[in-house]
C-alpha cells in the first residue's frame, strides 16, 4: 500500500525540514514533503505574490508518479495562507488541513484583535519600505468548505486565538499546545497533529 502525501508549509524563519524538527519521523509512514516557499529559494526572483506560494504547494501535491494525487498539508504562520489559497482552488487534492498558529488576518480583519495588529503593523511599513511577503491581510482568503481543518494554536497571543475561534465557528477543530508560536515544537503540539492527518488518512482509506 502506498504512503499518503503530507506537504509541509513553514512560516517566517527556516524553511524546509528545518522548519518542522518533531515532525520528520512522519516520512516512516507518510510520503513527506517539506516546502520551501518562493521568497526563501535564493534563485527565486522576488515578488510579493501569494499566488507564487500556491503555485507550489499545488504542484507538490499533484500526481506523484503512481497515479496518485493529492495529500494532506500541514501549515504554519504565513504559510497557511498559500495552504487555505490551495485548499479554496483544489479542494480535490487537499485531504486535511493543519494550520499552525495561522496569520490568517484578513478572514478576521474587523475583529479587534486582528484590528488592532493590522493598525499596529500599518503604522510599522508606513515608516519603512515594505520588503518580503506581502502583509497576510492582503490575501484574498475563503473558508474552505468540506476540507478536515485542525487550527493549532500555542495560547500565548490572542491574534491567533480570534483566528482559530472564527476558524472554529466555520466548522475547524481547535487545539491549544505549549510552545508559543511554535506549538508544533512541543511534544503535545506534535501530537495533535499526528493524531489529527492519522484519523484523517484512515477516514480517506477507508472511503475510497
Amino acid at each position: 500500500m502506498f504512503k499518503q502525501r503530507i506537504v509541509f508549509v513553514h512560516g517566517a524563519g527556516q524553511a524546509g525540514s528545518a522548519a518542522w524538527p518533531r515532525q520528520h519521523g512522519m516520512a516512516l509512514d507518510y510520503d513527506a514533503l517539506f516546502l520551501r516557499r518562493h521568497r526563501f529559494d535564493p534563485a527565486a526572483v522576488p515578488v510579493e505574490s501569494f499566488a507564487e506560494d500556491v503555485s507550489i504547494v499545488l504542484r507538490s501535491l499533484a500526481d506523484d508518479g503512481r497515479g496518485a494525487a493529492g495529500g494532506h498539508v500541514v501549515a504554519h504562520g504565513h504559510g497557511a495562507i498559500a495552504a487555505m489559497m490551495a485548499a479554496v482552488e483544489r479542494p480535490d487534492l487537499v485531504f486535511s488541513l493543519v494550520l499552525v498558529e495561522p496569520d490568517c488576518l484578513s478572514l478576521t480583519a474587523d475583529l479587534p484583535a486582528t484590528s488592532a495588529h493590522i493598525a499596529l503593523m500599518k503604522a510599522r511599513l508606513d515608516e519603512q519600505a515594505q520588503t518580503g511577503e506581502a502583509p497576510p491581510w492582503e490575501a484574498p482568503l475563503q473558508i474552505v468548505p468540506g476540507v478536515p481543518t485542525l487550527v493549532l494554536t500555542g495560547g500565548w497571543e490572542p491574534l491567533y486565538e480570534e483566528i482559530a475561534g472564527y476558524l472554529r465557528e466555520t466548522g475547524a477543530l481547535h487545539r491549544i499546545a505549549a510552545g508559543g508560536h511554535r506549538p508544533q515544537d512541543s511534544p503535545e503540539g506534535d501530537h495533535f497533529i499526528r493524531t489529527f492527518i492519522a484519523e484523517a488518512s484512515r477516514r480517506r482509506r477507508t472511503a475510497a
